[in-house]
């Protein structure tokens, strides 16, 4: 099924993304791509009648500074275009208006005066005001200001100190804001990108999860064909959902190798064989390698090393397995395909590194050139997927509620959560108090929302400090280690924060702790905002 597309032409901004999920929930398909295509690009990326409008992002740049600007081509479609940020800014000076610094930036929430009732704003707002103006509370985040209007072009929102804050040139469909309606601090942003790709552009809203699994199913069937695939399972979300989906194509062609390398949570290991070899009927070959992670940690401390021991090793083990697939030994004819759970994310941050455009480049835990070093061809099945929208399939494809919409927990596991040195007794007790403290979270009811704190949290676990302390057991004195809880919140990966858990479930999670776990008796709670602080600990 051909889907027609919105374009997002990225200057480089770190909330691009949110661009594009907004508009994937709206049930429209688009792809993001650097903002220096080029014109005879965009004319070949729109010549099959699909794409109905462009999306122009932030920057963190300044428009008279560099030379990033929109390909001329984008202006001469005839399909509407959206500016936001820098990319109204780089909208006005392109079609002849003018762009200056700002005597005052402004970062934060602001409220906007939507003005001459033009299609995109219209009948959108959050208040009205004495005087009947309607207004919308919003985010800002900019140091530059458009000063004139090109030619065409009105007044389609203004504040205090942006008088420009929205342009419209409505017989060409040009809209332009200069606040972000892709966060979420803007009330209306998604009512905003919705009128915009849905109302607008028209484009038709048949990007669905559910429908999409006969798209993938029909695709990895043609590309695989009668051929074997190895896929590397870790037990994340992104894997098993791919190892669905790969298994409801190709059945038995399949064979996943988990490594466990015994820094998983607590049964974690049994919860992927469970599922994956005894519901679903997937091949899977777990190889226990947690002596020889233990032994290769064996005397470090020092975080970014453990990572990288963590991750070497566990290409190592991968290869080794893989190696034997691809031989086709044990009643194997040889695998040709690498399977993984690569998704959209990933796909734009490695576009953004290439082409020097992206300032931050979030971490991911691909395992880049390994088709490659065993002469593998690739298949990614999720690439074109958002997190969310990776759940969404998992769900449709039958994975356990609970399994697809898991906290995640990061691929070196508890070996970043144990700090200092990696022990097996540091971890085993870990593992105790951390699925105390995740059942515990899943047992306390929010009385306001009536959701489990599980829920109510992004990322929850507990971090073990390899300090003794001393404690009172009845009427003696005990010396132990301690452990830290962590919680954290967030919409959208800018606002992390941490989680204001109640301190009644505090108080029961750390008192079950110090009771059931002989070997610790204190816990403390982490309460680093982030940022500056990160969401791990290491």
């Amino acid at each position: 099924m051909q889907h027609q597309k919105i374009l997002i032409l990225d200057f480089g901004s770190q909330v691009t993304q949110l661009i594009a999920r907004r508009v994937r929930e709206a049930h429209v398909y688009c792809e993001v791509h650097p903002c220096d295509v080029s014109s005879d690009w965009v004319r070949e990326y729109a010549a099959d009648g699909t794409l109905k409008g462009v999306i122009l992002s932030g920057s963190h740049a300044s428009v008279y500074e560099v030379d990033d600007k929109a390909p001329d081509a984008v202006y001469e479609l005839g399909v509407p275009v959206l500016g936001i940020c820098y990319g109204m800014q780089t909208m006005a000076q392109q079609l002849g208006g003018k762009v200056e610094a700002g005597h005052t930036r402004e970062f934060g929430y602001a409220e906007v005066r939507a003005r001459g009732h033009t299609e995109l704003l219209k009948d959108i707002a959050d208040f009205t005001t004495p005087e009947g103006h309607g207004m919308l509370k919003v985010w800002m985040s900019h140091g530059d200001k458009v000063t004139e209007l090109p030619p065409g072009f009105r007044l389609m929102a203004s504040t205090d100190a942006c008088p420009i804050a929205g342009m419209a040139d409505e017989a060409r469909h040009f809209y332009a804001v200069q606040f972000h309606p892709e966060v979420t601090h803007t009330v209306q942003g998604k009512a905003l990108l919705e009128r915009f790709v849905l109302g607008i552009c028209g484009a038709q809203p048949d990007w669905v999860m559910r429908d999409h699994i006969e798209e993938a199913v029909q695709k990895i069937r043609e590309q695989v064909g009668d051929e074997e695939v190895i896929l590397g399972l870790s037990g994340g979300v992104d894997s098993s959902v791919a190892a669905a989906l790969i298994h409801r194509a190709i059945g038995d062609q399949l064979t996943c190798v988990f490594v466990d390398h015994g820094l998983l949570r607590l049964n974690e290991g049994d919860m992927v064989m469970d599922m994956f070899e005894g519901k679903l009927h997937a091949k899977v070959i777990r190889v226990d390698a947690s002596d020889l992670f233990l032994g290769k940690l064996a005397g470090v401390s020092e975080p970014e090393q453990k990572r990288k021991i963590i991750g070497g090793l566990f290409v190592d083990v991968f290869k080794a397995e893989a190696a034997k697939l691809k031989a086709g030994t044990g009643g194997h004819k040889g695998a040709t395909f690498l399977a993984q759970g690569t998704i959209y994310p990933d796909v734009i941050e490695s576009g953004g590194a290439k082409s020097k455009k992206a300032v931050t480049i979030k971490s991911h835990h691909n395992v880049g050139g390994l088709p490659e070093q065993l002469g593998l061809k690739l298949l990614e099945p999720l690439r074109d997927l958002f997190k969310d929208e990776v759940r969404e399939l998992g769900v449709a494809l039958g994975l356990p509620h609970d399994m697809v919409y898991r906290h995640p927990f990061p691929g070196p596991g508890l070996g970043v959560r144990i700090l200092g040195e990696v022990k097996k007794e540091y971890a085993d007790l870990l593992r105790r108090a951390d699925a105390i403290f995740i059942e515990e979270l899943r047992n306390f009811v929010d009385g306001e929302t009536g959701k489990t704190w599980y829920d109510l949290t992004s990322q929850a676990f507990t971090v073990f400090l390899p300090v003794k302390s001393v404690g009172v057991m009845g009427d003696g004195r005990t010396y132990d280690y301690v452990v830290a809880l962590r919680a954290v919140q967030t919409s959208d990966f800018m606002t992390a924060d941490w989680a204001e858990l109640p301190y009644a479930l505090l108080k029961k999670v750390s008192s079950r702790i110090i009771n059931e776990v002989r070997g610790i008796n204190r816990v403390t709670y982490d309460v680093s905002s982030k940022p500056p602080a990160t969401i791990e600990w290491e």
